[in-house]
């Protein structure tokens, strides 16, 4: 097992970027609290610049760079917020950016990132996005991967220290696992600060790698078919792989009309706009509870809100969905 990304490591990207992002806010939600019958807190990170968490990372990137690397311009491969972000961030820095999307990405996603001064690149899918950044990668431009980097998950570790510092009684933490970038940093963050948080990763089906990885003994490639394109990585990194099986108890697996579902009771009871891959960790938490018990105090991290009404338009029709119904408290 390689090295763990380490509370040191935390503080100073926290350091680093507090005059670059926002501390967000984390408050109990009443409303999802009555829902799932336990107590939940909800951080806000779908309030960040750029509607996710991924300018935290980019920004403790980019803000390392030397000369050259910058001068070079920077690339990066994307299901769409991490492209936002580093769009974002390095348009805020004066440094190029160049972004590779798959054609599943969301429009508004890719108009963002154009918007933000960033080089579009749309291959057909995640796969070739993966392989047409590393051809630029190697053609000379700094590479800012949105997983496989050290810097990049402290920078996402700052979510956590601020989760952890903010909510010191939460039991069970659910956080949406893409790459895995998120949960490595956010993990080695609430378990150097309060050691009995047990942490969950959800994915949903089709954008399932680290399920598929802890099931091969090791990271495996997988095709994505999940609707969910900012969860939707081909791979986990041995660098996330090695985090998350050190440091999170299990990953819980959601179908996409589930997520979906979850994103419609995230609006009504916890009065959110979040995307599928935040309305996931609601679905899995019934789950959860089954498997903790009754005295659970619940953190949900949702860290991003990049969709339109006409996606959640779509996709409530293509499942008939409807919000997930209330949990039935376990008998004690």
């Amino acid at each position: 097992m390689g090295q763990l990304v380490s509370l040191d490591d935390i503080r100073a990207a926290a350091s680093r970027i507090a005059a670059h992002v926002l501390r967000t806010p984390t408050l109990p939600s009443p409303g999802l609290s009555a829902h799932l019958g336990v107590p939940v807190t909800l951080k806000l990170e779908l309030l960040q610049r750029s509607g996710s968490f991924k300018p935290r990372g980019a920004f403790n990137k980019l803000l390392g760079l030397s000369d050259a690397e910058r001068a070079a311009g920077v690339v990066a491969v994307s299901g769409g917020n991490h492209g936002i972000g580093l769009a974002d961030a390095a348009g805020a820095l004066g440094i190029a950016a160049t972004i590779v999307m798959p054609a599943a990405a969301p429009q508004r996603s890719i108009d963002i990132a154009r918007a933000a001064g960033a080089t579009v690149e749309v291959t057909p899918d995640m796969t070739g996005a993966f392989a047409l950044t590393e051809q630029l990668h190697a053609g000379g431009l700094t590479l800012v991967h949105p997983f496989d980097d050290a810097t990049v998950v402290a920078g996402a570790g700052t979510v956590g220290l601020e989760f952890a510092t903010d909510a010191p009684d939460v039991t069970d933490v659910l956080v949406s696992v893409g790459g895995g970038g998120l949960i490595a940093g956010v993990a080695a963050a609430f378990r150097a600060l309060l050691p009995g948080v047990r942490l969950w990763g959800v994915e949903t089906v089709g954008a399932d790698a680290m399920a598929r990885a802890l099931a091969a003994g090791g990271p495996t490639p997988i095709a994505p078919t999940s609707i969910v394109s900012t969860l939707s990585a081909p791979y986990v990194s041995q660098l996330t792989y090695d985090h998350f099986t050190a440091l999170v108890e299990d990953v819980v697996v959601v179908s996409d009309a589930d997520a979906v579902r979850g994103s419609l009771t995230l609006a009504e009871e916890g009065k959110l706009w979040a995307e599928p891959a935040e309305g996931c960790v609601v679905a899995a938490a019934n789950e959860v509870l089954e498997r903790v018990g009754p005295d659970a105090r619940l953190g949900l991290l949702i860290c991003g809100g990049n969709m339109t009404g006409a996606d959640l338009a779509g996709w409530t029709e293509r499942f008939a969905a409807t919000p997930l119904a209330p949990r039935v408290t376990i008998p004690t």
